[in-house]
């Protein structure tokens, strides 16, 4: 008998692919701060949105072990490729492997670096769609970076933006990552050339449209 809501959730959405569940296990065993990981129900969830929108460039900011990344990457057209950004350089092995275990891994380019400068020097300067799960106080800034990169059809996932409910929490007031995220929170709101939702999946997902 099932007792608990996420486990219910889990059993009656699509299984994720037996790679994404060995990038979990090992994920948990030997990296910090394993729940950044965008786990089951969100990567299902990003890997549908990507399979909807069909893209030919997925840009990425934010790789961590590459979960999320390998997700995004199901929808790529077949020429398509997904650049993906991550700032801490201790985890490159860990992520190059963890793209090796899926055929996807090949369509897949990893940046090491902090995404303010890699951005600007990006081959590919159309994306039809952007992942931001990068540094939160960073968020703002990579809106400006990306939203001229954004091709006619061009969608922004941004991660976190509940931040644990902590976006709605006094308490946090001086935590400078909640400060970032409420800033960007605003900012998006805000700007009515943008068509935005909040969905209250995990830690929040924004998803941002141009409108025509």
């Amino acid at each position: 008998m099932i007792t608990d809501l996420q486990e219910y959730i889990e059993q009656h959405s699509t299984p994720e692919p037996d790679y994404l569940h060995e990038i979990t296990r090992s994920t948990n065993l030997h990296v910090l701060n394993p729940h950044m990981l965008s786990g089951h129900i969100q990567g299902r969830l990003l890997a549908m949105i990507s399979k909807m929108i069909e893209p030919k460039y997925i840009l990425e900011i934010g790789t961590y072990t590459g979960y999320s990344t390998l997700c995004l990457a199901e929808g790529l057209k077949e020429d398509g490729r997904l650049l993906t950004i991550e700032k801490n350089d201790e985890l490159e092995d860990r992520i190059r492997y963890n793209l090796s275990l899926s055929p996807l891994g090949q369509r897949i380019d990893l940046y090491i670096g902090s995404a303010i400068y890699v951005i600007p020097k990006l081959p590919v300067r159309a994306f039809d769609l952007v992942f931001i799960d990068g540094d939160k106080r960073e968020y703002e800034a990579y809106l400006d970076l990306v939203l001229p990169l954004l091709s006619e059809k061009g969608w922004i996932i941004a991660d976190n933006t509940l931040w644990d409910g902590h976006i709605a929490d006094s308490r946090y007031d001086r935590d400078a990552q909640t400060k970032g995220l409420r800033k960007f929170n605003e900012r998006v709101a805000q700007d009515k050339r943008l068509e935005k939702v909040i969905v209250p999946l995990r830690d929040g997902l924004t998803i941002i449209h141009p409108l025509a």
